[in-house]
This record gives structure tokens, sequence and C-alpha cells, in this order.
């Protein structure tokens, strides 16, 4: 067990205490104030806005429904589950492989960037707080959501909290990116949000329950819109 897992079960330490501060550490990590970049990329979102495939709050919805059924569902959630038995048993090989099949799922040079870059960034944030493995538990070039997965373990944050955790704050960023881009007001933002508050739910319900030959993201229009994005004229976010 790592140094930092015995921080929050330190002999003595109340078990609420704990809890507390599992809590607040993925208070931290899904926070939007986590010095890693994640805001200036929008999963061709922009690209979809530029398209007219998502015009308002509606089609707003239907979208990040969608990304939410056929993507997170299928990919993230139950990767994080994946990783986190990994990390529990210190696998070593089936963190790598784990983190290799999600680096193939990236179907546009934009996604694989943003996931690369994004894992780099939490990587240097963990190192300046010296919660980085002295081990080789984690590849060197590991992406984000192997280390959103490793800081959310490290910290002894529960799986399924995680999980929402992780989803939470990529509905976040989605509503974020559409209210810079779109005619879209705050409060409208939030409907959304709410609407989608008992999917989010259901989709880490349906992630527990998926064997590793249902695994897949099926997303052919996120795919082309972040390909598309990448030669966008005007954009805000990377590409």
């Amino acid at each position: 067990m790592s140094t930092t897992m015995n921080m929050l079960t330190e002999p003595g330490m109340p078990t609420h205490q704990g809890d507390q501060l599992a809590l607040l550490g993925l208070m931290q990590l899904v926070s939007p104030a986590l010095p890693i970049g994640a805001f200036a990329f929008s999963q061709g979102l922009e690209s979809a806005f530029e398209l007219g495939w998502v015009e308002g709050e509606t089609s707003l919805a239907e979208w990040l429904s969608g990304v939410l059924e056929d993507g997170l569902t299928r990919c993230e959630l139950p990767l994080i589950a994946r990783l986190y038995s990994a990390f529990e048993c210190g696998d070593h090989a089936a963190v790598a492989e784990w983190d290799d099949w999600l680096a193939a799922t990236r179907e546009t040079a934009e996604l694989a960037a943003e996931d690369s870059r994004l894992g780099a960034s939490l990587k240097r944030l963990l190192g300046s707080l010296a919660l980085v493995p002295n081990n080789n538990l984690l590849p060197e070039q590991a992406g984000y959501v192997t280390w959103f997965a490793y800081t959310a373990y490290i910290r002894g944050v529960p799986l399924r909290q995680a999980q929402l955790g992780f989803g939470w704050a990529w509905l976040e960023n989605q509503l974020a990116v559409a209210c810079k881009t779109l005619p879209l007001g705050h409060t409208a933002a939030q409907r959304v949000l709410e609407a989608l508050r008992l999917e989010l739910v259901g989709a880490v319900d349906q992630a527990q329950h998926l064997d590793d030959e249902d695994l897949g993201p099926a997303l052919p229009g996120v795919a082309l819109a972040s390909a598309l994005h990448e030669t966008q004229y005007s954009r805000l976010f990377r590409s």
C-alpha cells in the first residue's frame, strides 16, 4: 500500500475523517480549477456547433446524452473500475494493458492529444504534491483516465464515487464549452445538467456490469466532429 494511502488510513485516524479527506480529494480532482488544462479542449463539441449539429439547449442535451450512453458508459467508466482493480493488486501489466487499450480508442489526433496532454499535466501536478508513485505501477506516458483513476485510488475515493466524479467533471467541461461558444446562458446549462444527472447515475450502474468484450465507444459523430475541428478555420479550443 502506498504512503499516500497510509495517510488516509493512519492508525488512530477516525474513519469519518478518512472519508471526509477522500471526499475533499475527489472534489479537488474534479474541480474546474485543477490546473491541468481540461478547459482547453472541446472533444469535438465546438465543431458540432459550427456544423449546426448542436444549436441550442435541447440538441445539446441530446448530444451529451448520446456521448454519455455510447461513450463514457462503454469506455472511461468501466476502465476506471478495471484500473482500480489493477492498482489494488499492484498489477503493472494490467495497468499498462488498459492504458494502451484506452489510447487505441482515441479515433483522432485531437482526442489522443487531449488524453496524453492532460495525463502529463496531472502527473506533473501530482509530482508537485509528492503523490507520484516511486515504482513502475503506471506507464511513463499514461493517459489522463489512468492518472485520474490512480489519483482517486490513492486518495481513498470509493470506486463508484470516482466514476461519478469523472462523469460529472466531463459533463461540466462540456457545458462550459457550450456556454463559451453558443448563445447558451448559465441557467440553461444548469437545466441540461439537471436533466442528465439521473442518466449519469444510470451510466455508472451500467458500466459495473459490462464484460471486457462489451467495451468500446461507438461515437462516429464525435470522431468526425473532432477530425473536422483540427482544421476548423476559427476555433476557441485546442486541436
